[in-house]
């Protein structure tokens, strides 16, 4: 592909030269000979200090979106007004619009955006579609599992993915859409088919300052990406936020399914919640179809409704809809429980918001009032480093007023100190009146979660979910709540296989 068929449909604003290029690169460090570097301002650096690293390593044509960066010698150049809409036309244009080819189902919101995403892509499989899912916890692409650096990449691996997944006949495509890439125009040029929104609860406000921004950044993937509106918008229409998105996105032209608790387009009646999973009877614009799910809890209720709109939306009918929602057992770090034969339960779960915290352990609640309701709720959580801080107390009060005995520790400091964090999130605690152990090193601090346990309780490891690291001001380090908790598990006594050793995270 020539240098001038790569940069067909980007905003340029001066070019010369038009050489043939056998890649895109935004990172110098992966330039190869041949490659063309599209060197654009980032939230955290700046790609064009790099131009002449990436011509030293053989780029042979570079597009910055600096106007203060003149051309260089004996390479072709491109000067475009927004690095990461360039970007998205380049990698669109290379990997022959892949997006183009697949009908793409966009998740949106603060919580339920992974499960969500997962029983949609469960659904898809069950009505005989091949897809791609990119998300939070993983990316899957023709069979296989990739790790997900972010939930929504750049525009470029996510290009990538869609081509191979293409390759491999894949016809959908199901992606979480976070609001930072939405705010920086990650997914600009892709043509989304569907539109999920989950809710909008506090988060991010140390990116978005204000609840307004973050509504704003998250109503982009409903006004289109540079794109037309999505065809179909799926949203809460309990939520506050989604009830304006509703009226919005019929402006805009899109069809809108609203799905609620107990009225919308879709919605459930009947609804039992076990141990064993979640029953009820859905209902929708034409028939109620009885559903069963391994996912327990009402807010997975809401994650299924939104999940089916998108199915109906995809034109899947009610028995593939039933059987994918029946066949997904688990999303890993969601509601995830550890098992070694212990008479309490041990569950691991993302929730790191206060919203998200409530719903957590109202569940759990819940969960033991129905094992005999003496069972106690123990809750183990922290809060995130270079984060939002007005959101630590909040989630301090929630975990305390929604819990028996709370252990306060580090989730992912970053380049901040822990105590301090802790301190922070102590505040909320305290409010709340709650029994509370503060231990900041997560491992010790799991052990003695799952010490105070006693038959009947149940222990929520809060916050890291599926995550494989724990961030420090030095970087990051492996640390998995999964294996911490069955090490301590088995330091009790019980039954437990534990993969190879990990050292304890001292934060």
């Amino acid at each position: 592909m020539t240098f001038l068929e790569l940069l067909d449909g980007s905003e340029v604003l001066a070019q010369s030269g038009n050489p043939p290029v056998l890649g895109i690169e935004y990172d110098s460090r992966k330039v190869k000979p041949g490659c063309a570097f599209v060197a654009m301002r980032g939230e955290a650096s700046d790609g064009n200090k790099f131009i002449d690293q990436a011509i030293a390593a053989g780029a042979v044509a570079i597009v910055s979106d600096s106007a203060a960066e003149k051309a260089r010698a004996n390479v072709a150049w491109a000067q475009v007004s927004h690095g990461r809409r360039a970007l998205a036309r380049l990698s669109a244009n290379f990997y022959r619009h892949p997006a183009e080819r697949l009908a793409v189902t966009g998740v949106t919101g603060t919580n339920g955006k992974s499960t969500t995403a997962f029983i949609v892509e469960s659904i898809l499989s069950a009505a005989g579609h091949k897809s791609a899912l990119v998300g939070t916890i993983e990316y899957h692409v023709a069979g296989k599992v990739l790790p997900a650096p972010h939930t929504t990449p750049e525009a470029l691996e996510l290009n990538q993915i869609f081509a191979e997944a293409v390759s491999q006949g894949a016809s959908e495509a199901v992606m979480e859409v976070s609001s930072h890439a939405l705010a920086q125009e990650r997914v600009f040029g892709i043509p989304f088919d569907v539109a999920i929104f989950t809710n909008l609860t506090r988060d991010h406000l140390d990116y978005h300052k204000t609840m307004n921004e973050y509504f704003a950044a998250k109503q982009i993937l409903f006004t289109g990406c540079g794109t037309e509106p999505p065809r179909v918008a799926v949203i809460n229409g309990d939520d506050e936020f989604g009830q304006q998105l509703s009226t919005f996105s019929r402006k805009k032209g899109s069809q809108v399914f609203t799905y609620g608790w107990a009225s919308g387009d879709f919605y459930a009646k009947g609804i039992q919640i076990t141990p064993q999973g979640t029953r009820f009877d859905l209902v929708t614009p034409g028939e109620t179809v009885p559903l069963f799910s391994p996912l327990i809890g009402k807010v997975n209720v809401y994650n299924i409704l939104a999940a089916v709109g998108a199915a109906y939306a995809r034109g899947c009918k009610p028995e593939a809809i039933s059987k994918g929602i029946s066949s997904l057992a688990r999303v890993p770090g969601r509601f995830e429980r550890v098992d070694c034969k212990q008479p309490f339960t041990v569950v691991v779960d993302y929730a790191h918001t206060d919203d998200a915290l409530r719903n957590l352990t109202a569940l759990a609640r819940e969960f033991v009032q129905q094992a005999g309701g003496k069972g106690r709720v123990i809750t183990l959580f922290g809060c995130g480093g270079d984060r939002d801080r007005a959101k630590r107390p909040l989630m301090g009060e929630a975990a305390g007023k929604g819990s028996d005995f709370v252990v306060l520790t580090s989730d992912n400091p970053r380049s901040e100190d822990p105590l301090a964090i802790i301190n922070d999130a102590l505040v909320g605690v305290q409010r709340s009146g709650v029994e509370y152990k503060v231990e900041p090193d997560r491992v010790s601090a799991i052990q003695l979660a799952i010490q105070q346990a006693e038959a009947g309780d149940i222990v929520l490891l809060a916050g890291k979910g599926h995550e494989k690291t724990q961030i420090l001001r030095t970087g990051p380090v492996p640390f998995d709540d999964l294996d911490a908790a069955r090490r301590a598990l088995r330091n009790a006594g019980y039954d437990c296989e534990v993969p190879g050793a990990k050292p304890s995270i001292k934060s």
